[in-house]
């Protein structure tokens, strides 16, 4: 798979040292930010598991039918848990939340609260028996003031179920992201990155319609409307494919110092692109808010960036 990433990157004018990694960084910052609008779209027509689980298993398939086709030799052992435990934390767990708490909040509010990520891992880590350098307190003061600024202008809306269940689990999703990435930086290292993606799709996808199936969460595949399949066809080549080979390749080729860029631009676009497409409303406290706790996030991954992040 990683020859698939060189040959999309190979005939661009980035093509010179140092520029697919940078190209893959800048594609990341931008797309991953528009997967937001794609989810929102997905979400008004296809239950959340039911359109989660269409996403994972067509994703997931790209990458199985090439390795298979590459014949790469499959997991063993305690691989496989690994895979498992992936699975459950990044797709189970993390993007069927997500998706489904921007079913009821606005795709830029899932996406800044989706950055709070760092803050997480900082926490977790600090629980462990780290020490928090000075600077990682400050971002994480002016991470957490920056969410607080966000949701004063959202405290009428607490009022509403909808809106304090969207946010529940679009918190859980982001708890569920930081251990996964803690974990994979532990365990993950022993297989490879595309082919373990892959795999956790395709069991997330599983398990997901089998509760889709179970709960009746669920439509026919004809009712899903042409927005619909659209949505997921961008949401599978863009951010399932595509965005997620650059991912991982830029992960690999660049220090984690700039690779973490993506965390501070994907909610910049999220908001702008939701403020245009869905009219959702980017007011002075989403642009203060967002901009200290972008700001706070970018304190913590900077004090961190030689030990966790």
């Amino acid at each position: 798979m990683k020859a698939i990433a060189n040959n999309i990157i190979a005939k661009t004018p980035f093509n010179r040292p140092g520029g697919k990694p940078l190209l893959a960084l800048i594609w990341v910052c931008f797309f991953w930010g528009t997967t937001w609008i794609a989810s929102k779209e997905a979400v008004k027509h296809i239950p959340v598991l039911q359109m989660c689980a269409i996403r994972q298993m067509l994703g997931g398939s790209v990458y199985l039918l090439y390795f298979l086709y590459k014949k790469h030799p499959w997991p063993k052992g305690r691989q496989w848990l690994t895979i498992l435990i992936l699975s459950a934390l990044n797709f189970m767990i993390n993007n069927t939340l997500s998706n489904w708490g921007i079913k009821y909040i606005s795709s830029g509010l899932g996406a800044i609260i989706a950055s709070i990520v760092p803050l997480w891992i900082v926490i977790i880590t600090l629980l462990e028996g780290h020490r928090l350098p000075a600077k990682a307190i400050t971002g994480m003061l002016l991470g957490f003031g920056g969410v607080c600024i966000i949701f004063y202008d959202h405290l009428k809306d607490f009022l509403n179920p909808d809106f304090r269940l969207g946010i529940t689990l679009s918190v859980i999703a982001t708890l569920s992201w930081a251990f996964g990435s803690l974990y994979t930086k532990k365990h993950a290292a022993n297989f490879n990155p595309y082919f373990s993606v892959g795999l956790q799709m395709i069991i997330s996808a599983t398990v997901l319609f089998g509760a889709s199936y179970t709960t009746g969460n669920m439509i026919s595949i004809s009712d899903i409307p042409v927005n619909g399949w659209l949505a997921i066809s961008y949401l599978v080549i863009i951010g399932s494919v595509l965005t997620f080979i650059a991912y991982i390749y830029m992960l690999q080729q660049l220090p984690t110092s700039q690779a973490s860029i993506y965390a501070y631009t994907n909610p910049v676009v999220a908001v702008l692109l939701g403020a245009v497409i869905f009219k959702e409303a980017l007011t002075i406290y989403i642009a203060i808010g967002g901009a200290v706790t972008i700001f706070g996030i970018y304190l913590v991954n900077d004090s961190f960036k030689k030990k966790l992040l």
